[in-house]
């Protein structure tokens, strides 16, 4: 196929990807069509034959890097008003534009590039070395190594180092590393997108804070106690004061995840008192004996509220 059909064609819309999407993605989507449109699994279908040829060609251009970053500034050159001069009639020689100044790129004389095959009867000449396309690919990190930090082999060749507190989401940087400059331009960078595995107990705070939720019972809460609490590389005691309200923090410093900026942060516990649903008539009996000594009321200031309010006399 002549390097002068590319302009003419959606090789992105073809495989039904986008224009970041990886090589992985790439080779995914067309190891897809390539088993729906195959000509064998289309018998009797005359448009198959062509179909599976198109996918063909889109795979054969966009899993080549050197190839996908010419092909996508060629696309990128004719949506930028070079169309107008590919289908001028005549091919004439009259109209010279620099193919480097819609690009905003300097320099002096580059080697022949898919450029001069496509519009060299025009006059278009690339100026120099172009700057390769930004790729981008995604990894899952489980909780403890997004917390942590690791290192991870990309699909792209390579090593890459995650920092420590990375977040679900995150697109982290790496410059350098994307696809090849033509004419011995420099090479984009890669984007790799993060996504973090939950935890079955921690969920994560601010700069590098863990919160893990601690049921106590109603008991607990009230007279106190001393409750052992995970940490991600063992365990703490902590100390639940007499009283301690449904909803506290407790704060254990420096027992949670690393900090960006160095140290670790803290571990924050949330009490959360439990109300039994079913009660022995033994322990019936024992919280109705303490209902009739405790007789200070968690609504006074409701009650109060409701006297104003009303006029009636608190009871």
């Amino acid at each position: 196929m002549s390097q002068r059909d590319w302009a003419e064609k959606d090789y992105y819309k073809v495989l039904g990807v986008s224009k970041e999407a990886s090589k992985d993605e790439i080779k995914k989507a067309y190891r897809k069509l390539a088993q729906k449109h195959h000509p064998d699994a289309n018998e009797g279908d005359p448009g198959a034959e062509s179909r599976f040829k198109e996918i063909s060609e889109a795979h054969a251009i966009l899993s080549n890097d050197e190839k996908r970053a010419e092909y996508d500034q060629i696309r990128q050159f004719m949506e930028s008003g070079g169309r107008r001069f590919y289908n001028a009639p005549g091919g004439g020689g009259n109209v010279r534009v620099n193919i480097g100044d819609l690009f905003g790129n300097g320099g002096g004389a580059g080697a022949d590039t898919i450029f001069d095959d496509l519009l060299g009867g025009f006059g278009f000449r690339p100026r120099g070395p172009m700057r390769g396309q930004d790729l981008e690919t995604e990894i899952t990190l489980s909780f403890t190594d997004a917390v942590n930090g690791t290192t991870v082999t990309v699909p792209q060749g390579g090593k890459v180092k995650i920092p420590p507190g990375v977040g679900d989401g995150a697109r982290i940087k790496v410059a350098g590393r994307g696809g090849p400059g033509p004419n011995g331009g420099p090479k984009g960078d890669l984007f790799v997108r993060v996504k973090v595995e939950p935890h079955p107990i921690f969920t994560r705070g601010r700069d590098g804070d863990l919160v893990v939720n601690l049921p106590v019972t109603f008991t607990e809460a009230a007279l106190g106690a001393k409750v052992e609490v995970p940490t991600l590389d063992g365990a703490v005691t902590v100390k639940v004061a007499a009283g301690t309200p449904n909803g506290k923090t407790l704060r254990v410093r420096g027992r949670g995840g690393p900090r960006p900026r160095g140290g670790n942060g803290d571990l924050l516990v949330k009490v959360q008192v439990q109300v039994p649903a079913r009660l022995s008539r033994q322990e019936k009996d024992l919280l109705e004996r303490f209902a009739e000594v405790h007789d200070e009321s968690p609504r006074r200031h409701l009650e109060e509220h409701i006297q104003q309010v009303t006029g009636r006399q608190a009871s």
